[in-house]
């Protein structure tokens, strides 16, 4: 559809009667009209929401209409009537019911009465006929935005009946459905100049459209018996706008243009290793990096470039506002690689060690010992060969579940010891030797969670989904560890190591220098001086990096989730954190996500199933070991 004007003396935009037929065929609407008009409606929902441009600019009362499933934004008042009588006889006749949300900015910021211990309230004012439907959805809705914080001003609302068209002063919107209208003070302008406070103009934003969903929810449910719906949220949208398309893409290619492991992973380890022992372990190994192909400024200027003001869904809006400063943050950690920002970055990216993560790493550390007596043979250990061979077993396994699974395999002589994961490529380092019991569990930490979650992230109508929400990465490790012991792969030497990686991540925060560290984990708590090295060296790598911490923090986070009853199911749909658990489901529910396109295939085995009841009934880290 293009856009049109209304004619004159006709307030109904000629448009409109393909817009309506469209919407009785169950199809979407999306129109511009003249001077600023816009009628979205994405699936029939028994709600319009309104915004009217007649007096003043008002754009958070825009931004909040607009973030709806259905919304009118109308330049007068008998456009936007005409519009409303039309689009609500046939949503009444499809679906039974129908209600509209006008909402409006008053003029000024008035507060009434002071009565708040820091700044007087902000007025928020609620106009509702009298119908008992209508007066239900007002409850709900003055109920929700009585919550509402604004900066240490708490909002002070009112409940008017909504007087006759006539006896108004003023013209106004009227209507033969049920009808609220909600207008609340400019708090997010700065007082006398109009200047936006950014902050909070989100907030209030996020606030009133939530507060709105709960009195449809309420409508709804008041006018019929049989509605049922998991969640107000439900009511959102169900589809993308082409402004989220660009910024998902956008965030995407940036993310997607470096690698922020590889970038700050030395590519001499084992020379890094004959140089520290042949100088009696005394001073610090020189590491040598990649050289940056990224240019951090450009991008920067195309991360900052990017724009989230017309994605038209708060949700939405923070989940990039979110992505946006980690992938700054990360950004500003590769530039500040062998500094001692590197560091300072690294704890505003994934925090300190707080006290308890410490103490749950020095309790595993004393609860456990180094097993001296365990045989060594070099039979029962498992070269970069073997361990690529199973990997590519796996992967085809996980392809039999879906082609799209388009993983690969590549040895690498510019890594430490180990395994690691760069989007969808699995990297094994040449030196990599693993005991052979450990061998498949690893493999499902790898592929079984990081590279399964990429491509299903990759699967989601949403990139972000396969690069990681912001905060992803503790709980991310943490269910990869969790998946090791689901494998019966989780042994007392694995623990330790974990609690090792906090307590070195501690006293690298705390300023020791790679020998003191190194020193701890051998004289302190008994590990062997191959081991303690690389531990240190992933530490110590970049300058200092704290990342490593989240293992066990993650852990610790996985099996208090599954404790309090929480699901592993929505970690398979992508990159998320617990805290995400709300967000997945409302996009779940609004049809924005599907189903995870594969699942693990360690969870077929019934001995991981048992071993997950058994977590789900309470584990310690402790307790993993003890099969």
């Amino acid at each position: 559809m293009t856009e049109e004007k209304a004619m004159p003396g006709n307030p109904a935009p000629a448009w409109l009667d393909e817009g309506i037929a469209r919407l009785t065929d169950g199809r979407a609407v999306r129109q511009d009209f003249g001077d600023g008009g816009r009628l979205h409606i994405d699936r029939l929902v028994p709600f319009l929401c309104v915004q009217i441009a007649c007096d003043h600019q008002q754009p958070v009362a825009r931004d909040i209409a607009q973030a709806n499933a259905a919304y009118l934004l109308s330049p007068d008042i008998d456009t936007a009537a005409a519009i409303i009588e039309r689009v609500g006889r046939v949503i009444e006749q499809r679906l039974g019911f129908f209600i509209v949300l006008e909402f409006g900015e008053l003029e000024s910021d008035d507060p009434p009465a002071k009565d708040a211990p820091f700044l007087p309230p902000f007025l928020i004012e609620v106009v509702a006929g009298a119908r008992a439907a209508e007066q239900v959805a007002a409850k709900a809705l003055i109920e929700t935005a009585a919550t509402i914080e604004g900066k240490f001003r708490t909002p002070h609302v009112t409940l008017v009946e909504r007087p006759p068209a006539t006896t108004t002063g003023r013209k106004a919107l009227a209507l033969d459905y049920p009808h609220l209208t909600v207008r609340f003070a400019p708090i997010y302008c700065e007082p006398g100049t109009r200047r936006i406070y950014p902050q909070l103009r989100e907030r209030l934003v996020a606030s009133v459209f939530d507060a709105g969903l709960r009195a449809v929810a309420a409508f709804a449910r008041a006018k019929s018996d049989n509605f049922r719906l998991p969640t107000h949220r439900a009511f959102g949208r169900k589809a993308f706008v082409d402004a989220v398309v660009r910024a998902d893409r956008g965030i995407d290619e940036i993310a997607s243009s470096f690698d922020f492991l590889l970038a700050v992973t030395p590519i001499n380890a084992e020379t890094a290793w004959t140089e520290f022992a042949s100088g009696g372990f005394s001073k610090s190994p020189r590491l040598y990096y990649r050289p940056l192909t990224l240019q951090i400024e450009t991008a920067k200027r195309k991360l900052f470039s990017l724009n989230f003001e017309h994605l038209e869904d708060p949700l939405l809006y923070a989940l990039y506002r979110e992505k946006q400063q980690e992938v700054d943050l990360q950004l500003s950690m590769i530039s500040a690689r062998e500094t001692r920002k590197f560091v300072e970055f690294g704890r505003a990216l994934y925090g300190p060690v707080e006290d308890t993560l410490h103490d749950a790493a020095s309790d595993i550390l004393a609860r456990t010992a180094p097993d001296r007596d365990a045989p060594s043979s070099a039979a029962e250990r498992r070269d970069c060969d073997y361990i690529r061979e199973r990997a590519q077993a796996m992967i085809s396994a996980y392809r039999r579940q879906s082609a799209d699974f388009s993983a690969s395999v590549d040895i690498r002589d510019d890594l430490p010891a180990g395994l690691l994961v760069s989007r969808g490529q699995l990297l094994i380092a040449r030196s990599s030797a693993l005991d052979a019991d450990r061998v498949e569990a690893l493999l499902n930490h790898e592929i079984g969670v990081h590279l399964l979650t990429y491509f299903n992230g990759s699967a989601q109508g949403l990139r972000i989904l396969r690069s990681g929400l912001a905060g992803y990465e503790g709980m991310q490790e943490g269910l990869a560890v969790f998946a090791e012991y689901l494998s019966a792969g989780m042994t007392a030497d694995r623990l330790r190591v974990l609690a090792a990686r906090v307590a070195g991540c501690a006293a690298m925060l705390d300023g020791a220098p790679f020998p003191q560290a190194y020193r701890l984990l051998v004289d302190g708590h008994g590990f062997a001086a191959a081991e303690a090295f690389n531990i240190t060296l992933r530490i110590y790598r970049g300058g200092g990096l704290v990342k490593d911490a989240i293992y066990l923090r993650g852990l610790l986070q996985l099996l208090d989730h599954l404790a309090d009853g929480g699901s592993l199911e929505p970690f398979w749909m992508g990159k998320i954190a617990a805290s995400h658990f709300g967000a997945i489901e409302e996009l779940s529910l609004r049809g924005l996500l599907g189903a995870p396109a594969l699942r693990p295939i360690f969870l077929d085995e019934v001995k991981a199933r048992d071993r997950l009841q058994r977590a789900q009934r309470g584990l310690s880290p402790l307790d993993l070991i003890a099969e």
